[in-house]
């Protein structure tokens, strides 16, 4: 039967309020990356709607999204500009296999994505998320040197403290053990090499320094086992997850020579650096050189939806090409390729053209970094804060460890929100990670409210308390 036109004269149920959601939320959702007994001390945020860099609550109250919603909404939330694109996609095709099929959204996002790297890398192969671009590499570098009659080549290199994703394959070279160590029976072994981190500099190093031992030992290695070594996997610039670790790009071209040189392939994870947060629209710019395989995630889709990809060199895909199946890459999921998806990534690049993002980010991360650097000087003064850094639109600094105790992160976390700043540090590391659309003001506000809710966590006698 059909359903009755008539309005209702039932009144709509009221929506629950911020406690009404978290008690919903803790009743039906499991958190990612939370410690769920944790989640009466540190209920999360309903979040009822989003606007640039803004995020609101059930009650009104606003936050400033520091951190890009993990990295993802690189233009804030609800950009007219990519709202219009899907909709106009949402009409036309939503999603069709790209097995057997192919359409306009994937074929441009393929070819707009060669253009950037001068066409070096020339194919995309789709994913749906950042640990699965970083399996897809995996597999087509051990599957590659299988086709090319040396499938005694089927060993990783990572890099102390890197992150690469959290499912079997990816956290088989992500050498964090909070992450591993439940699962360790199912893990692959990988070699693993110094990190190029600059904090870990010797008396008398500089930077450069630093990144040169750490490419030395690595050449050790493949020295000794290049023959057994498929690919060395690594985040160009800064490892993110293990606290903002950030290294002079030298190490980066190190690794690609010594990868040439010992016919090694070489992995950048450009799922958190890429898409112009460390600078250039791919981090491995910075260094002058291009891996063999390149993957990426998070931002490239403006934070709307799924997607991940790898891109890799034309002879690397045609060495793939034979009628026998078993030389074939294989590796399939059901959404590769969304057509919403890659126009949301298209119309994310669009952005960086339209307003020459590149260059007005360089101009943002100098006043970020001014306004953070000289109000955290009293405490690093003081020797409670150390290592003040940047990379791009990147920005961080590490609390004494012996100060910031168990729980230094959640309690910043909570504080934070008190002053409507959404923050998550890493460890007792505070990080920065802002939309590129945050204007001046939002910049004053975000480090001011980052500084008092560092006075309130770790209090400095004779600070303000309000920096904004």
């Amino acid at each position: 039967m059909p359903r009755s036109t008539a309005p209702s004269t039932h009144p709509a149920p009221a929506l629950p309020d911020n406690a009404g959601w978290q008690q919903r939320s803790a009743n039906a959702l499991w958190p990612p990356c939370t410690q769920t007994i944790r989640l009466t001390k540190a209920p999360p945020l309903p979040i009822a709607s989003g606007k640039g860099v803004w995020l609101t609550d059930y009650a009104g109250q606003r936050y400033l999204d520091a951190t890009s919603s993990w990295w993802v909404n690189l233009f804030g939330h609800a950009h007219p500009a990519l709202n219009a694109a899907l909709s106009r996609q949402l009409d036309t095709l939503p999603h069709v296999m790209l097995a057997g099929c192919t359409h306009a959204p994937a074929i441009l996002l393929a070819e707009r994505l060669a253009a950037l790297t001068g066409h070096a890398l020339q194919r995309s192969f789709f994913a749906s998320d950042g640990a699965s671009a970083v399996e897809i590499a995996l597999k087509m570098s051990v599957h590659f040197w299988r086709n090319a009659g040396l499938a005694e080549k089927s060993e990783f290199v990572c890099v102390s403290n890197g992150y690469h994703g959290e499912t079997v394959g990816a956290l088989g070279v992500t050498d964090i053990a909070l992450f591993r160590t439940a699962y360790a029976p199912l893990l692959a072994a990988s070699h693993v090499v110094p990190s190029p981190d600059w904090r870990q500099a010797r008396p008398g190093e500089t930077r450069h320094d630093v990144a040169l031992r750490a490419a030395g030992q690595l050449e050790a290695l493949l020295e000794q086992r290049h023959s057994h070594i498929a690919a060395l996997i690594l985040e160009p610039l800064v490892q993110c997850a293990a606290g903002m670790a950030m290294h002079d790009a030298a190490y980066v071209r190190e690794a690609r020579r010594l990868c040439s040189k010992y016919g090694v392939h070489l992995i950048a994870d450009e799922i958190a650096v890429g898409c112009g947060r460390s600078g250039t629209f791919f981090a491995s710019e910075l260094a002058g050189v291009w891996p063999d395989f390149l993957t990426l995630s998070k931002g490239i889709s403006g934070g709307y939806l799924p997607l991940a990809l790898v891109m890799t060199r034309d002879d690397i895909y045609q060495a793939f090409a034979h009628d026998d199946p078993a030389r074939s890459f294989l590796h399939s999921h059901s959404y590769t390729g969304n057509a919403l998806a890659c126009t949301a990534a298209l119309a994310t690049l669009e952005l960086f053209d339209e307003y020459a993002v590149l260059e007005r980010n360089h101009a943002r991360s100098g006043l970020i970094w001014k306004a953070l650097e000289t109000g955290l000087q009293p405490w690093i003064q003081a020797g409670l804060a150390r290592h003040p850094r940047r990379q791009g639109m990147i920005f961080a600094f590490d609390i004494d460890p012996a100060r910031a105790g168990n729980r230094f992160a959640e309690s910043f976390h909570l504080a934070a929100r008190e002053q409507g700043l959404l923050l998550r540090p890493i460890g007792h590391t505070v990080y920065l990670m802002p939309p590129y659309v945050i204007d001046d003001d939002e910049i004053r506000l975000m480090v001011g409210r980052t500084l008092t809710t560092l006075q309130k966590i770790i209090p400095l006698p004779g600070a303000h308390h309000a920096f904004a």
